[in-house]
């Protein structure tokens, strides 16, 4: 599967920002779709992921309640809505994929299992 991130940019703390990617060379009922970003210094994180099979999503504990995965199924395209943004949330964030052999696999935060990642797109978030 091939995957192209965009929508980064510079956006104040407290604002939003929405990042898009577009999936492409494969059926996704099986995969799981998710974000994964990177902070200089860091290493590459878990945002979040949705299941794109039944829309269920799954957030790491700094950005639940302000970040909201969706996907368009028609379009193959996820979306991550970032509201409330914080200076931390700064970093390159990557659109990645896990392929799974269940549609009702559970979703995993773990990054090193979404083998398939996109190039990053770069959000600053300035305070």
């Amino acid at each position: 599967v091939q995957l192209q991130a965009s929508g980064g940019g510079l956006v104040q703390a407290g604002g939003s920002l929405r990042l898009s990617c577009a999936a492409s060379g494969r059926t996704l009922s099986k995969y799981h779709m998710g974000w994964l970003r990177q902070a200089p210094g860091s290493e590459r994180e878990f945002v979040g992921a949705i299941r794109w099979s039944d829309g269920n999503t799954y957030y790491a504990d700094s950005v639940k309640g302000r970040f909201t995965i969706s996907r368009d199924n028609a379009k193959n395209m996820m979306y991550l809505q970032m509201n409330s943004a914080k200076p931390e949330d700064t970093a390159v964030y990557y659109c990645a994929a896990r392929w799974t052999s269940s549609s009702r696999a559970t979703i995993t935060a773990a990054p090193s299992s979404y083998a398939y990642r996109g190039q990053g797109t770069q959000v600053t978030v300035s305070s």
